[in-house]
């Protein structure tokens, strides 16, 4: 079973190979669920790690509606992503009904190659699931990061059953959202072919002196909180399922 982490930091990109997990999905912008990430933390992350690394390309959070200036940063992105050494791309993009937009993540997946792309949970939020993995197929993508169109993995495991078996073997499904050392076994019984995690532990800021009046996000987040990957969370799961 692959572990595939979520960082968002140098810190726990080193933290999830140190851990033994075989695959980091790199993103900035964790309020938003994961944005694209500054060249410098790619630059980084990958002269620092040896495990497979993959950049996720998502110019803004919000939906997976796109313009065509925001198609434009994207296939920059990916450009970027390929010159400092990315091992793959994490994208998705849909039409305006809830269907897979075929034509321009296509087109995307065509200028990553040879790097192997993931299409990301947008995927969870399409029409019909079974549509949208008949489509994500014929694009090329290498394989479907989901929930099971449900707000946490174990939630959905139905889903992802039934989505193994339609996919049979001609992508790979990747479980994420939620998995935990307490739900693994469950996810894997599944037959996905990867857990995705942030393997998180939060750690207090080293700021002593607090503004309580003030903050910088424009959603409810604690600034005097970090967020990283956690070893020990990590190799929890990894024996669950080892």
């Amino acid at each position: 079973m692959t572990i595939e982490i979520c960082a968002f930091s140098l810190e726990s990109c080193l933290t999830a190979q140190t851990s033994g997990a075989k695959r980091i999905e790199l993103c900035g912008g964790a309020a938003e669920g994961g944005t694209t990430p500054s060249s410098g933390l790619i630059e980084l992350a990958r002269n620092r790690t040896q495990i497979d690394l993959y950049v996720m390309i998502r110019p803004r959070g919000g939906d997976f509606l796109y313009s065509d200036t925001e198609f434009e940063v994207m296939k920059q992105d990916i450009e970027n992503a390929k010159k400092l050494g990315a091992n793959g791309v994490v994208l998705g993009i849909l039409n305006p009904d809830g269907t897979v937009d075929e034509t321009r993540t296509s087109e995307l997946i065509r200028l990553a190659s040879p790097l192997a792309v993931t299409f990301h949970r947008a995927f969870d939020v399409t029409r019909d699931p079974f549509e949208a993995l008949e489509a994500i197929i014929r694009t090329g993508a290498k394989r479907i990061l989901t929930s099971g169109q449900q707000p946490s993995a174990d939630k959905g495991v139905d889903l992802l059953a039934a989505l193994v078996k339609q996919a049979a073997s001609r992508i790979e499904i990747m479980a994420g959202a939620g998995v935990s050392a307490g739900n693994a076994a469950q996810l894997a019984a599944t037959g996905v072919d990867a857990l995705h995690l942030t393997g998180k532990a939060v750690r207090p800021s080293r700021m002593t002196y607090r503004q309580p009046a003030v903050t910088m996000a424009s959603v409810a987040v604690n600034e005097y909180e970090l967020v990283e990957a956690s070893e020990d969370v990590i190799k929890a799961v990894m024996q669950v399922v080892a």
